[in-house]
């Protein structure tokens, strides 16, 4: 199914489900998603297999050239963005000087768009890097994906590197003590013959007993809403997102659904 790359550093605004009027920064190559996970219902396509050069990045200079040429232009306009997203053609914490376009982003929001949330949209597969992480502690909205609680879900799901742990990652995950949002997507249908079912009643009781442990400040819920690279996935209806959410809300904490 059609997919998209994002071919510019500074894109949008956009109108997200989840964040607003959203101002998007692409830290990834142009030409090809970089990732260090190969999700098979992800909107810019399948992961570049390879092999890689630590080149192709935008410079962090660049970067915040054309972050500063898009909220002067933004301001000229009256205009003011909700949130400066970090997302792209893949995971933004990839990026070499990945914490030093941080602070460069943070300073020019304080700046040109105070009130602005700088966020940033990650799998969370970068978290042995102090600095991504001490980065991470400093934005407004720390945004991290699990899809499922189950090693083999997420394996099938999300395709990641085969060092992968989700137990580390958890534990990673635990160190931000709530200072985090995770994030969620349902999906179902069948891929490569195997069935693929992150909503079912056994799954979401493992995910809940997972929320539980790491109490993050909220929860979004979703599922699909653009084209995918493999086909035969479908949405999880409303109804369904609407009765995970308030297991959510039953344990104390704030959730935000998408549909």
């Amino acid at each position: 199914m059609a997919t998209f790359l994002f071919d510019r550093i500074v894109f949008g605004p956009v109108k997200s489900r989840r964040l607003g009027v959203s101002l998007g920064i692409n830290l990834l190559p142009d030409d090809k998603k970089w990732c260090s996970f190969n999700c098979i219902y992800c909107e810019c396509g399948w992961t570049d297999p390879g092999p890689y050069e630590r080149t192709g990045f935008p410079p962090r200079e660049l970067v915040k050239a054309e972050l500063l040429k898009k909220l002067l232009s933004m301001a000229e306009d009256r205009q003011k963005p909700d949130t400066i997203t970090f997302a792209g053609n893949g995971e933004p914490t990839l990026h070499p000087d990945f914490a030093g376009v941080i602070d460069d982003t943070l300073a020019l929001r304080d700046r040109l768009a105070p009130g602005a949330v700088v966020a940033v949209l990650s799998n969370a597969s970068m978290l042995d890097d102090r600095s991504v992480s001490a980065a991470l502690r400093k934005v407004d909205q720390n945004i991290l994906k699990i899809d499922s609680a189950r090693e083999e879900t997420v394996r099938l799901l999300n395709q990641p590197a085969e060092d992968f742990s989700l137990e580390r990652t958890i534990e990673n995950i635990e160190k931000f003590r709530g200072r985090f949002i995770l994030q969620t997507l349902f999906v179902r249908g069948v891929y490569k013959g195997v069935e693929v079912d992150n909503a079912s009643p056994g799954e979401v009781a493992c995910w809940l007993d997972m929320v539980r442990r790491l109490r993050p400040e909220m929860v979004m819920v979703y599922t699909i809403a653009r084209d995918t690279p493999s086909e035969g996935l479908y949405k999880v209806a409303a109804g369904e997102l609407d009765d995970i959410a308030a297991s959510v809300r039953s344990l104390g904490l704030k959730v935000q659904v998408s549909y």
